[in-house]
């Protein structure tokens, strides 16, 4: 199911101000992101630079000790003011984040993976969901390895497992937490055809990635992060070939040409 490509003025959501401490450390340093309906956004930079952990600020992992989330239809949440949980979780209903580690049930085949959280959670019919599930396995070339478990999967069939759920769940923004990183280079190609796939479907969608490569082809926009701050944003043609900030520079020469021994981070 696509989702409704209608983009009006209003932002599908906009951060502004977010601030994150854990202890001492201050890993977000007022982080403002803006995303309309359609729009793919990338968030790239060194590790540690809060790319994570502003991800996981939008989907209600995280609490942000300050600044105001703001998503279309919905008030906007101050976390300053010490907002409720009604207010810290509004994005988790209208979203679904695909993991890292693809993060499935062990226990459960693939096609009871999908359905968990659509089917007992948000409550629709199973036969539904069931259906549905089955439909998006066959998009993403799954459809015969629905009674198989986790562990009989690849890294990247795992992951592809993983977007399906997501999709399952019908929600108006996907999260991607570097989608990629833990499988084998081999593998990184067919889920990043995948998640391209859906951003030219029209899908919202937020993606924390190295790869490079996918987000100069498949971003509308780009932030570059660094100490939990936004060092630099655009459009990522202007972006990776133009590089206003000399931060950014030494960034993308170190992961563009990893082999030049005068590039430094």
């Amino acid at each position: 199911m696509s989702p409704d490509r209608t983009t009006g003025a209003e932002p599908l959501l906009t951060a502004r101000g977010l601030r994150k401490s854990f202890g001492v450390a201050e890993v977000l340093r007022g982080v403002d992101l803006t995303l309309h309906r359609g729009e793919v956004v990338v968030l790239i930079g060194p590790s540690g630079s809060g790319k994570t952990t502003v991800l996981r600020s939008l989907n209600g992992l995280e609490t942000p000790d300050a600044g105001i989330l703001s998503i279309q239809g919905a008030p906007p949440a101050d976390f300053g003011a010490g907002i409720d949980a009604r207010g810290r979780f509004a994005l988790r209903d209208r979203s679904a984040m695909v993991f890292q580690h693809h993060n499935l049930f062990p226990h459960l085949t693939v096609l009871q993976n999908v359905i968990e959280g659509p089917w007992r959670v948000q409550g629709r019919p199973k036969a539904e969901v069931i259906a549905e599930a089955r439909d998006l396995l066959a998009r993403v070339g799954l459809d015969e390895r629905e009674g198989a478990y986790p562990h009989e999967l690849s890294g990247g069939q795992q992951q592809r497992v993983g977007i399906v759920r997501a999709l399952a769940l019908r929600p108006e923004l996907l999260l991607f937490g570097e989608p990629t990183s833990a499988l084998d280079p081999e593998l990184v190609g067919e889920v990043l055809l995948v998640i391209k796939e859906l951003a030219d479907e029209g899908w919202s969608m937020i993606v924390v990635t190295h790869e490079l490569g996918f987000a100069r082809e498949a971003a509308d926009h780009v932030l570059f992060l660094d100490g939990g701050a936004v060092v630099e944003e655009g459009a990522p043609d202007e972006l990776f070939t133009a590089p206003r900030h000399e931060r950014t520079r030494r960034f993308l020469a170190r992961i563009l040409r990893p082999l030049d021994g005068d590039a430094r981070s």
